[in-house]
């Protein structure tokens, strides 16, 4: 690996960042530092530090928005590629309109650009952090409707290289997962370099009406600060925020994490907490909400770098 590393240095030069801290670039303001760090403008440039890193024997992190993702206090050895690819093409004229984005354009901001010129079905993902490439990855949702709705394609850079336009079929999407999370899950990670959405046609204001409904549900009932967005997956025919509610953990606290006494979902940092406080929030929330309800959780965020001793 310090060969590699060696390597990688090599051939990018002043582009890589060694011992950046990764809490800047997450929401919940949470994490250590990236051994190496290397910034992705577009998506060929994402495509070749993949490869390049690749080409070398490891895999790199890719990191997003930072919403979903939790971590480590260790830091992630290796490679960290920042995903800052946000080129977009509005194809209004086309029957249906439809939007091609990079994996790293802001999902929520999209969805406000689309509602504001009239373009219709995207305004479920209004309050939704995070990036097209992670709603690609996980089938992100809200308000009753998620990715796979909007889906046409989207662009893989594959194990070996060449690049492959999935169709809606290929993702094979279910709730807050896909082909994709499950290829990671076991060991085969592909990248997300863009994606089509479909859309519809609408009133501008009718549009902007119902993404002002959500953005004020979402302030009615989401806590504000830093968090990672739902913690949990929610079980079939229930919610995780009221299971843990009622394990009496809602208002929880490890160091400077909480569970908010809000939304019991939501786990927030108040101020200078570590990931491991959170890790053992999580812990403490699925131990009891299984103890009593018979109920196993499963996380909706992803654990990122070095959890050694903490799994």
């Amino acid at each position: 690996m310090a060969v590699a590393m060696a390597d990688l240095r090599a051939a990018l030069g002043d582009r890589v960042r060694l011992n950046e801290p990764l809490a800047r670039y997450t929401s919940a303001r949470l994490g250590g530092p990236a051994e190496y760090l290397a910034i992705a403008s577009s998506a060929p440039a994402l495509a070749a530090l993949v490869r390049t890193a690749r080409s070398l024997g490891f895999e790199p992190t890719l990191l997003g928005g930072g919403s979903n993702v939790l971590v480590s206090d260790a830091g992630v050895r290796g490679l960290v590629i920042l995903n800052r690819a946000r080129a977009v093409v509005v194809r209004d004229q086309a029957d249906p309109p439809s939007i091609w984005a990079e994996s790293g354009a802001n999902l929520g901001a999209l969805a406000r650009q689309c509602a504001a010129g009239g373009l219709a079905g995207l305004e479920w993902a209004a309050t939704v952090p995070g990036t097209v490439g992670g709603a690609v990855f996980g089938n992100a949702g809200a308000h009753g409707g998620d990715l796979a709705g909007n889906l046409v394609l989207a662009e893989i850079l594959q194990r070996e290289g060449q690049v492959e336009r999935w169709a809606l079929a290929d993702l094979e999407y279910g709730y807050r997962t896909s082909r994709l999370k499950r290829l990671k899950a076991g060991g085969q990670p592909l990248i997300v370099l863009a994606a089509e959405l479909k859309l519809g046609r609408g009133e501008p204001a009718a549009l902007q009406a119902r993404v002002d409904e959500f953005v004020n549900h979402r302030k009615r009932t989401q806590p504000p600060g830093a968090s990672l967005g739902s913690m949990f997956k929610n079980p079939p025919g229930d919610f995780a925020g009221r299971l843990i509610e009622a394990a009496g953990l809602k208002g929880a606290r490890a160091g400077q994490a909480q569970i908010s006494s809000q939304h019991a979902n939501f786990f927030v940092n108040q101020g200078q907490a570590r990931a491991a406080d959170v890790f053992a929030l999580i812990h403490r929330a699925h131990a009891a909400v299984l103890d009593r309800f018979g109920v196993d959780l499963e996380l909706e965020i992803e654990l990122v770098g070095d959890w050694t001793g903490m799994c």
